[in-house]
């Protein structure tokens, strides 16, 4: 069992920077593969970026956040973190931090790989 806890969304104008961070607890997050998705009203979720495990260290993000965002792990603190750069207002949406109980992450990001999930965090980017 794993738990995820998102923090650190908020309100920004466009151009704004915001980091989020997922607190993990249960198990040792490091061991597995992480995900931050988001989900506009009414849509599915979307992949924004994935993490590999410590021991398949590996990056990928969604070509409409490459070069804006960074996505970093910290395995002594368990957390995964999203710095968030260079906002849109198309960026606006809820965030969800997610754990694959699998080391290596897939390159074809989809919602039902996923095995857990935090609550979510709003992002809202105004123009």
């Amino acid at each position: 069992q794993v738990q995820l806890v998102e923090s650190g969304g908020g309100s920004v104008q466009t151009g704004g920077s915001l980091r989020l961070s997922c607190a993990a607890s249960g198990d040792t997050a490091s061991r597995y593969c992480m995900a931050w998705f988001r989900q506009h009203p009414g849509k599915e979720r979307e992949g924004v970026a994935t993490i590999g495990s410590d021991g398949n260290p590996s990056y990928a993000y969604a070509d409409f956040v490459k070069g804006r965002f960074t996505i970093s792990r910290d395995n002594e603190k368990n957390s995964l973190y999203l710095q968030m750069s260079s906002l849109k207002p198309e960026d606006t949406g809820m965030y969800y931090c997610a754990v694959d109980l699998r080391a290596w992450c897939q390159s074809d990001v989809r919602a039902h790989q996923y095995d857990y999930w935090g609550q979510g965090t709003q992002v809202t980017v105004s123009s």
